[in-house]
C-alpha cells in the first residue's frame, strides 16, 4: 500500500498510530536539533518532526537534505501537537 492516510485526514484521534504518508515538501525548517518538514497532498498539510535521538540511523541527515517540492514517502507514529 502506498499510504495509509492522506495529509488532511490525520486528527488527534490518530495519536499513537503508525501511519504512512506521501506528498510534496511544502516547507523545511531546521532549528538546530530539530528539523520540521511540512508535507502536502491534494487533501491537506501535515507537519513532520525529525528528532535526532528518536530517528532511525541516517534519517535525520536525510531530512536535512530535503528541499521544497521534493516528493517523499514517510512512515512514523502520530504524536499530539
Amino acid at each position: 500500500m502506498l499510504r495509509t492516510h492522506t495529509c488532511g485526514q490525520l486528527t488527534t484521534a490518530n495519536t499513537g498510530e503508525s501511519v504512512t504518508l506521501c506528498g510534496w515538501v511544502a516547507k523545511r525548517r531546521d532549528h538546530g536539533k530539530l528539523v520540521f518538514i511540512d508535507i502536502r497532498d491534494r487533501y491537506g498539510l501535515t507537519q513532520i518532526v525529525f528528532i535526532p535521538n528518536e530517528c532511525p540511523a541516517g534519517t535525520y541527515e536525510k531530512a536535512g537534505q530535503l528541499r521544497s517540492e521534493f516528493v517523499i514517502k514517510i512512515q512514523g507514529i502520530v504524536n499530539k501537537r
